[in-house]
């Protein structure tokens, strides 16, 4: 559920079109996915912006106004919030339950300060460089090569965000159906299958909304998504003191809950292991899993995209104000996410699920609060995989035929195959958590580590390559890269010893 800013925006109603008027009469309330839509499908000079005015240029260059944002600080902060809050969340307390309590905070704090960090970043090089657009400091910076791997990157970001929500939906749909239809024996019912709900939900409902050529309307739902995962943290600290820990509830009430913990509750017993020891926190820990922990982290603290386009929007506009909007933002959703890993974590212990909200179906089932909260996110995320798909259609159409007409048939078509292509990942990749993983260790990693650095020290020339600004990012750089590279490696490590040992 990534998600932008809120600001005066009119999305042309023509997708193909290069052009997007930041003076339009109409309002949106939520319209935060819509900005971080603007840095795919804007594709001109940006010489033909105005943003370097020609009476302009005896300024400093970080001064120089694009135009006068409309949105103020509290707005701004709330859609930062927004843009970094997402499906991550699910995945916190799975990462937490493989480092242990005290490795999870660490990692999470150092992720946070270098996401910040590269915030900074970019925040300075689009000032000095010249544009608010992030595929356009990569075409200023690295020409076209610099261009498309920003582009890519952020593609491959919102692929892997869409597969996270049509996970979701695979995961929680037929949870809900089962609960509300009070059905006990799930047997043989194609309607309570994952994958063929997964294939319902994409054709019948999300096709029809991404097929449409402006999704301002569904603006509204950034705020939905954010109100969501607020009621989700709730839930799960509410559910902390409400669940006993798994396995004694298993082994206190003899009975087969679910598979999962009925396999633990042997292995306990069949080690002579007591339910104090089982249900202990644990502060390092480190086994094949671990090596998930960083690329959750990362996935679930990209923003960056979304970062100028709210800088952009932001009133009385200063790259000072701006990042007090991203320390206040980035610190809320530190203890967000450190609050649902951790009550999540302490409720489930070593038993935690990839996916958080799933875990509760084995010891829960039919709880109307997690139903509650079940249906919420499957709207949330339903309505939000158009506006994902949006920016994901722009950036390939404007990449294979930028100077042609608009077509219904070409819309159409890359529409099915992005959405056919995202169906294939969720029902053949085996986990929520190898998304997560995978486009963690990658596309975030570009977006938060590498990209950002990398235009620092192109395009920031005021600064010498021996100043400890240049220095700085170039460490960041080299880190961005073993980490990218070091999380990849252990992650196709990981894939291909389940895959040898029949996991995959």
């Amino acid at each position: 559920m990534k998600k932008t800013e809120m600001g005066r925006f009119n999305i042309s109603p023509d997708e193909d079109s290069s052009s997007y008027s930041s003076n339009s009469d109409f309002n949106y309330s939520y319209p935060t996915k819509q900005a971080a839509l603007k840095s795919h499908y804007v594709d001109v000079d940006p010489e033909n912006q105005n943003f370097l005015l020609e009476s302009n240029l005896g300024k400093k260059k970080y001064e120089t106004d694009f135009h006068p944002g409309t949105t103020s600080f509290g707005m701004s902060v709330f859609n930062l919030s927004n843009a970094i809050v997402g499906s991550g969340i699910l995945g916190l307390s799975y990462a937490m339950a493989n480092t242990g309590i005290a490795l999870f905070i660490i990692l999470l704090t150092f992720v946070s300060i270098f996401s910040l960090y590269s915030v900074h970043l970019l925040l300075k090089t689009a000032n000095e460089g010249g544009s608010l657009l992030y595929e356009q400091l990569g075409h200023k910076a690295f020409g076209l090569a610099g261009k498309l791997a920003a582009s890519g990157s952020i593609t491959m970001q919102n692929i892997g965000a869409m597969s996270s929500y049509l996970f979701i939906v695979k995961y929680e749909l037929p949870l809900v159906i089962k609960a509300l239809m009070n059905i006990e024996d799930t047997n043989g019912l194609w309607y309570l299958n994952g994958d063929y709900l997964v294939l319902l939900v994409s054709f019948v409902l999300i096709l029809p909304l991404s097929l449409l050529r402006n999704l301002g309307y569904l603006g509204y739902t950034s705020g939905l998504s954010l109100l969501c995962m607020i009621f989700f943290l709730i839930v799960v600290i509410c559910k902390k003191f409400q669940i006993p820990c798994p396995v004694e509830t298993v082994l206190m009430a003899n009975e087969t809950v679910n598979g999962t913990f009925t396999q633990v509750a042997l292995a306990v017993l069949a080690s002579n292991s007591t339910v104090a020891d089982t249900c202990r926190p644990r502060y390092f820990i480190f086994n094949s899993q671990t090596v998930y922990a960083v690329p959750i982290l990362t996935f679930s603290f990209v923003c960056h995209p979304a970062v100028l386009p709210i800088y952009e929007e932001l009133k009385s506009r200063s790259r000072r104000r701006m990042m007090n909007v991203s320390k206040i933002s980035f610190f809320a959703m530190f203890l967000m996410y450190l609050l649902a890993a951790l009550f999540g974590y302490l409720t489930f212990y070593e038993h935690v699920e990839s996916e958080l909200l799933h875990t509760y179906s084995a010891i829960v089932g039919t709880d109307i609060l997690l139903l509650v909260v079940r249906l919420a996110v499957l709207v949330a995320v339903t309505l939000t995989v158009p506006v994902v798909i949006f920016p994901i259609r722009s950036s390939v159409t404007h990449l294979l035929c930028p100077t042609k007409e608009f077509s219904w048939l070409r819309h159409s078509i890359i529409t099915v195959t992005i959405l056919a292509f995202t169906n294939l990942l969720v029902i053949f990749v085996p986990t929520i958590r190898d998304i997560f993983g995978f486009i963690g260790a990658s596309a975030a990693a570009m977006l938060i580590f590498i990209l950002p650095s990398a235009f620092y020290i192109k395009l920031v020339k005021k600064e010498p390559m021996r100043s400890v600004q240049k220095i700085g990012a170039l460490c960041f750089l080299l880190s961005g890269i073993v980490v990218m590279i070091g999380s990849m490696g252990l992650i196709v490590l990981d894939w291909v010893h389940d895959a040898s040992a029949g996991g995959h």
